[in-house]
């Protein structure tokens, strides 16, 4: 096979893609937020693939993966309408007074509901609903709230890797390579599962003092925290046809944007007095816009065939060392940069590097569940590994400083001593995994 030759095209694109590229992962140092510099990466994209010839602007919007982008917008919009209602916080509370007391326990329900709702939520939204009642739950017992904030951001990122629809990255790897929900839940569901009883076990000794404390056994309040038992209940349902929805989608040859947009709009009509405008406002437009960029920019490069140009480097590698090495490395590779930096955009630039692997006749099945486990595991590295991590931290140090007690503050220290054990063995176990069900990960779906 003929190999590519190095031209200025390439050299152009590849030089937008990292300039963006780092700018958007020193966000901390320059200030300028991700989304500014996405959008100027994507125009700049545009208007140097018009001049030189390789990309156009209707080709910049071909290039945007909506299904993406609509089913992201529709689940914010349908979590929008269902958090006034109180139901997430009757759950909460109802688990706090059923473990009577008993921390572990406490902790091990707290984190299965994360997980559940992680499979179709993305983690992000699940501890932004479930983070501050946390808090609440903890200080009502009067216990150290550490435990509990950092089981749910690290089995929120786990649980989001088992299902097509639980991590933005999920959405992305299953589209471009054309994964159904229920052939990425039937690959993903028993690692993810083995990874989560690791955290479990794991945050029982890393936390064995905090989980020791003698609590005060907690109340539920007097009445009823759901406000809205109709939209609640009608909520539910039309999350239950959902699912129903996404087993089906491939047999439908539906989108899975299609189901979230079904279901979005079955709500709006069951719930009670729900006010569409209010609901829509809560879409994180900028999170959207942040893909839409990204995704302008990614398709510049492989219109000047610059991943194509890399990827016909790596396909001896895979010759040389096999395509099991190949995957437990790019597991690793993917997880060690995901706890440093954004795994969105580093999930972005892999995907068409190896769907360019694909066309020069390489079985890349194993390769992207290596890439969805490695980004969606690498999260739970460091306190920056995910934006639900972030969010976490965040309120953990608002706490602090309300409290007055630097101890209640999760720091990159205690995230270090605490989190970054539960990535290496969780990558440990899936690794194994990996290496002893392999035939299995590299059967084309």
């Amino acid at each position: 096979m003929e190999l590519l030759v190095w031209d200025t095209n390439m050299l152009v694109s590849g030089l937008i893609l990292a300039i963006t590229f780092i700018f958007i992962f020193t966000e901390g140092i320059h200030g300028v937020h991700r989304v500014k510099v996405a959008m100027v990466g994507a125009a700049v994209m545009m208007f140097a693939g018009y001049v030189f010839g390789f990309y156009s602007p209707e080709e910049a919007v071909e290039a945007i993966d909506w299904n993406v982008v609509f089913l992201l917008g529709g689940m914010m919009t349908i979590i929008a309408i269902m958090i006034p209602t109180g139901g997430f916080q009757q759950m909460a509370y109802a688990i706090a007074e059923f473990s009577r007391g008993r921390l572990f326990l406490l902790l091990a329900l707290l984190g299965t509901l994360v997980t559940v709702l992680s499979l179709l939520l993305d983690n992000v939204t699940t501890v932004v609903i479930f983070g501050p009642l946390i808090i609440l739950i903890c200080q009502s017992l009067r216990v150290n709230p550490i435990p509990y904030l950092l089981a749910a951001a690290l089995l929120s990122d786990t649980g989001g890797v088992a299902t097509l629809v639980g991590d933005p990255p999920n959405l992305m790897i299953g589209s471009a390579a054309g994964i159904d929900f229920n052939t990425f839940i039937y690959h993903m569901g028993f690692m993810v599962l083995a990874a989560w009883i690791v955290i479990l076990v794991m945050l029982r000794f890393l936390f064995k003092r905090e989980l020791a404390v003698k609590p005060e056994v907690m109340k539920l309040k007097e009445g009823s925290l759901l406000n809205d038992a109709r939209t609640w209940y009608g909520a539910l349902a039309v999350l239950g046809i959902m699912v129903i929805g996404f087993v089906l989608h491939d047999d439908f040859g539906w989108e899975p944007w299609f189901v979230t947009a079904i279901g979005l709009t079955i709500l709006v009509f069951i719930g009670k007095d729900i006010d569409v405008e209010e609901s829509f406002a809560h879409i994180e437009l900028a999170l959207l816009m942040f893909f839409i960029s990204l995704f302008m920019i990614i398709g510049g490069v492989e219109h000047s065939r610059f991943l194509e140009y890399i990827g016909q480097f790596i396909i001896p590698l895979v010759d040389e060392f096999g395509l099991l090495a190949t995957s437990i490395a790019l597991m690793w590779i993917a997880a060690i940069l995901s706890a440093a930096i954004d795994n969105i955009p580093f999930t972005a630039a892999m995907i068409p590097i190896i769907l360019g692997m694909e066309t020069q006749g390489i079985n890349v099945t194993p390769l992207w569940w290596s890439l969805a486990v490695g980004v969606g595991m690498g999260g739970n590295g460091t306190h920056l590994g995910s934006t639900a991590n972030v969010f976490i931290v965040t309120i953990s140090e608002k706490l602090a400083r309300d409290q007055n007690d630097p101890s209640l503050a999760i720091t990159p220290g205690v995230w270090f001593r605490k989190g970054t054990p539960v990535m290496l063995a969780t990558l440990v176990v899936c690794s194994l995994i990996m290496a002893l069900f392999f035939p299995f990960f590299s059967t084309p779906h």
